[in-house]
């Protein structure tokens, strides 16, 4: 097994394959950075080129090193004009734009790139070491067990919701209803589509994401008439304070990027979820949650770990089992078989090089991709200072560009249009958009899970031992918060606490 390691990392250092992986990383970083176009369709994009390079592991040089980086880039748009390069950045918006509202932009991207770069490694070490640990597991979830994961998803909104749990319930309840639109899959009856045939596939993520969180800031920043950041201008500085940050919240990078690695070996959920559930685990632990939304480090840290971390447990499935764990990598699937190779026990046992080649891939594409972003940032983060007059139309044709490229149809940029103006009103009178998100990521989920589960054991699969023991941890996961508050505002009430 070692020398299939060592052979993997000396296969990817030589040429022509290193060469691939530095055409892949420069197309992922330009595609991470304009907001909709994401490192899937890019991939689609690319893949038929790939029919022409010879070996495997050239092959996944260029592929899997240009989806590898789009997450670290799409990072980068989140925190500097809160607009999400990728849908799976959303999350960074939250805390990241805050900062360089405040001046502290070098901070919170030295934190979001180091942060990337430990998550992608961790999920390229856990694809490493996992795949004789995974096989038992994986096969052992089928439908009602990930159906009951989604619903444990769901509960997180509580930790997302912001000051008003209200608020925070009926905004990812609206998420739900917006999630139940288009075509019933049980049923094939029509579901809210008001006659129209966009709606019949639903509605789409990204201009969702792109309306709701990229409008609002840009209307912010017309109607404040001044630049991104309010600070005084200066060089870039706190990006080493932001790579220390990192590493003072060691474990819990550790623990976003594990559960970002778990929701990528998870069949669906992916990045989109696990950077939602690893924000709420970032901004549920701060001693003031008041902080949260308004600029606290752990709100980058967390979410920047947990999307780049995915990769590395999207391709435990796929190499494995040859069940893909989202949309990429069923294209990483398809190009496996074009290239003559079978995943499963088969790959492991004769090509084990090439998936050790896969792991040294998504680590040394990051670290090219980290350290290109530390060269370039002082540039980057000048234009938080350009006057907003100026920055206003380029922002706005990167989101509509972004938001039409996604599915190249104009009723995108509808849908852009009024998840904007919700978003605007949301911000205006204190409602959470994160909640909204999660809603209509979940939704669609656990109503096919629900459904198939439903259909292949009606009602007794809430007995199973799996998903009856999956319902507690989701009841501890909600309670525990609760009970620890109110442990500690009992604790702050006693009288002599109070003196």
């Amino acid at each position: 097994m070692l020398e299939a390691f060592s052979s993997g990392f000396w296969q990817v250092l030589a040429w022509p394959a290193f060469g691939y992986l530095l055409l892949g990383i420069g197309i992922g970083f330009w595609v991470g950075l304009l907001p909709g176009i994401g490192g899937l369709a890019t991939l689609a994009l690319m893949l038929p080129f790939s029919y022409t390079i010879k070996t495997p592991i050239e092959a996944f040089s260029f592929l899997l090193g240009m989806l590898a980086v789009t997450g670290t880039t799409g990072d980068l748009t989140s925190i500097l004009f809160g607009i999400p390069g990728e849908s799976s950045s959303a999350a960074l918006v939250l805390d990241g734009y805050p900062m360089s509202k405040k001046g502290e932009a070098g901070r919170a991207l030295g934190a979001a790139i180091m942060s990337s770069l430990l998550g992608a490694t961790i999920g390229a070490l856990s694809l490493a070491i996992s795949i004789p640990i995974m096989r038992p597991l994986v096969l052992m979830f089928g439908s009602p067990e990930l159906f009951i994961i989604t619903i444990m998803g769901i509960t997180f909104i509580g930790t997302l919701a912001g000051a008003s749990l209200i608020k925070g319930l009926l905004a990812g309840g609206l998420g739900l209803m917006l999630a139940a639109i288009g075509v019933d899959p049980q049923t094939g009856s029509l579901r809210y589509t008001f006659g129209l045939l966009y709606l019949w596939d639903g509605l789409d993520v990204t201009p969702v994401v792109v309306g709701l969180f990229a409008i609002p800031e840009i209307v912010d920043l017309a109607v404040r008439g001044t630049s991104i950041s309010q600070a005084p201008k200066e060089k870039l500085k706190g990006v080493m304070e932001g790579v220390k940050d990192t590493f003072r919240h060691f474990w819990l990078v550790v623990r976003c990027s594990l559960i970002g690695v778990y929701f990528g070996v998870l069949p669906v959920l992916g990045a989109n979820v696990a950077q939602w559930i690893a924000y709420a685990h970032s901004v549920g632990g701060l001693k003031d949650r008041k902080q949260a939304g308004k600029g606290a480090i752990e709100g980058v840290l967390g979410p920047g770990a947990a999307n780049n971390s995915t990769r590395g447990g999207d391709l435990i499935p796929t190499i494995a089992f040859g069940i893909p764990g989202s949309a990429s990598m069923a294209l990483l699937l398809g190009a496996l078989l074009i290239v003559g190779l079978q995943p499963g026990p088969e790959m492991l046992k004769s090509r084990l090089d090439v998936t050790f080649a896969m792991v040294w891939i998504l680590i040394i594409s990051n670290i090219i991709v980290a350290g290109i972003c530390f060269l370039i940032l002082n540039h980057l983060a000048a234009l938080t200072f350009v006057r907003g007059s100026l920055l206003i139309p380029f922002l706005v044709v990167l989101v509509f560009i972004g938001s039409f490229t996604a599915n190249n149809s104009i009723n995108d940029l509808l849908v852009t249009l009024i998840f904007g103006c919700l978003g605007y009103f949301m911000v205006l009178h204190g409602w959470p958009r994160p909640p909204l998100i999660l809603g209509l990521i979940l939704g669609k989920i656990g109503e096919n899970y629900l459904w198939i589960s439903t259909a292949a054991y009606g009602a007794k699969w809430l007995l199973f031992k799996s998903v009856i023991a999956l319902i507690i941890l989701t009841i501890a996961v909600v309670a525990y918060p609760t009970i620890k508050e109110r442990r500690g505002r009992a604790k702050y009430d006693r009288p002599e606490d109070a003196i």
